[in-house]
């Protein structure tokens, strides 16, 4: 018989396994026979990801996969006032805080998923586009599919190189749209849409961390770009 016990992921392991994975500082269990160190911990970046009624979850939940799987900190934040989201595909998602409780004082990267109507609720609450400003400023903004327009709506993409969904395209105000997957223009990286979610979130990894690490994200989950 396999017992179960606790809540935390690594704590509902069959205690038969239990033996097989540890914990790092930041509270993650570790894949069997990987070991902590000292590089993991030092300048360990964190990420807030906005979650919302109606965005594509690939797009959101592919990029929290990926940078977590680079060893960096993400925090989902729901700007709906309560932590369960239903996506654009009825999925329900939990979010680990809301928006309001955030601590983006603490965080390097947000990150706008697209999908409607998700983006719309992006784009009317006040508190995410004070973080795009201020992120935008002097820290990293990423948005992908329609959600670069939130950035676009700000005025914070104009002159730049920018993908996005074609269905937005009209809103994206004095943006330089180049067809591309991926753009990155200084602190601001857009994606084009679901097609490119994981190039978006390798881009995203290799400027948190380093070229090195997005190739062996890319590796382990058989990326063939």
């Amino acid at each position: 018989m396999i017992l179960w016990k606790g809540t935390h992921a690594a704590e509902r392991v069959p205690f038969r396994f239990r033996a097989l994975f540890s914990r790092t500082d930041r509270g993650l269990p570790l894949r069997p026979g990987r070991k902590s160190n000292d590089k993991e911990r030092i300048g360990m970046k964190t990420v807030i990801v906005f979650l919302a009624d109606g965005m594509e979850e690939c797009e959101g939940l592919l990029a929290v996969d990926l940078l977590r799987r680079a060893g960096v900190k993400v925090v989902t934040a729901s700007v709906m006032g309560r932590r369960e989201i239903t996506s654009s595909h009825q999925i329900t998602l939990l979010a680990d805080v809301l928006a309001e409780e955030a601590d983006y004082a603490a965080a390097d990267m947000i990150i706008l998923p697209g999908g409607m109507p998700g983006t719309a609720f992006l784009g009317e609450s006040e508190l995410v586009r004070a973080q795009c400003r201020a992120f935008a400023a002097d820290k990293l903004a990423a948005a992908i599919c329609a959600a670069p327009s939130v950035l676009a709506s700000l005025g914070l993409l104009e002159g730049k190189p920018a993908a996005c969904h074609p269905s937005v395209a009209d809103r994206m105000h004095g943006a330089v749209l180049t067809g591309k997957g991926v753009e990155t223009a200084g602190n601001l990286i857009t994606g084009q849409g679901l097609g490119a979610a994981i190039p978006f979130a390798l881009e995203l990894i290799r400027i948190l961390t380093d070229e090195e690490t997005a190739r062996e994200v890319a590796g382990k989950i058989c990326w063939p770009g």
